[in-house]
C-alpha cells in the first residue's frame, strides 16, 4: 500500500494545512511525519537541543518509512527529502511540491520555534536554495500556497489526484 500523494516543500510553506484539506476532500487519512516524530519523541526543538540533528534525521527516516505504507495523504517535514533513501521511495508516488514566497513565509516563522531557522527568513532562504534542486526533481505537481486560498488549492489538487487514479 502506498499513499495517494506525498507533500514536500520548505518549512512553513503550508504542507500540513494543505494536506489535511486535500485528505478531507478525498475522504482519506492524513499523516504528518513531523507530528508523528513529536508524538513519539517530544517537541522537535527539544529533540534538536537534546539529541542533535543526526538523531532527528534517523527518527524522521523511520517516520517516513512508516508513513509511506499508509493510504491517504502524507506530509513530510521540509528536510526529509535530503535522505537519498527517501528520494528513492518517492519515485513511485505522486509528489506535490508545496511552495510559498519569502514574504508569505516570514510571518509564519515568527509563530514557531524551528531549529534550523535561527536567523528567520534569511535561514529559510538559504535552506530553500540548498534543497530546491531536490524538490524540483521529485515534484509531479507544484502548488504555491500564497497565490490562492488553501481550500481552492486543495480542491484543485484533489481534482488532479482524482484524474490520475
Amino acid at each position: 500500500m502506498t499513499p495517494r500523494a506525498v507533500l514536500i516543500g520548505p518549512p512553513a510553506a503550508g504542507k500540513t494545512r494543505l494536506g489535511k484539506r486535500i485528505a478531507r476532500r478525498l475522504g482519506v487519512g492524513f499523516v504528518d511525519t513531523d507530528s508523528e516524530i513529536a508524538n513519539d519523541h517530544g517537541p522537535i526543538p527539544a529533540i534538536f537541543a537534546k539529541f542533535g540533528e543526526p538523531q532527528f534525521r534517523e527518527w524522521e527516516r523511520t517516520a517516513v518509512v512508516d508513513a509511506l505504507t499508509t493510504p491517504g495523504i502524507v506530509s513530510l517535514g521540509g528536510g526529509a527529502i535530503i535522505d537519498e533513501a527517501t528520494q528513492r521511495d518517492l519515485a513511485n508516488v505522486t509528489v506535490i511540491l508545496v511552495t510559498a514566497s519569502p514574504e508569505k513565509v516570514a510571518p509564519r516563522l515568527i509563530l514557531g520555534n524551528r531549529p534550523l531557522l535561527a536567523d528567520g527568513i534569511e535561514s529559510w532562504k538559504r535552506l530553500v536554495a540548498e534543497r530546491q534542486p531536490i524538490y524540483d526533481r521529485l515534484a509531479d505537481i507544484v502548488v504555491d500556497t500564497g497565490r490562492a486560498t488553501m481550500d481552492s488549492i486543495a480542491e484543485d489538487v484533489a481534482r488532479q489526484l482524482e484524474s490520475r487514479a
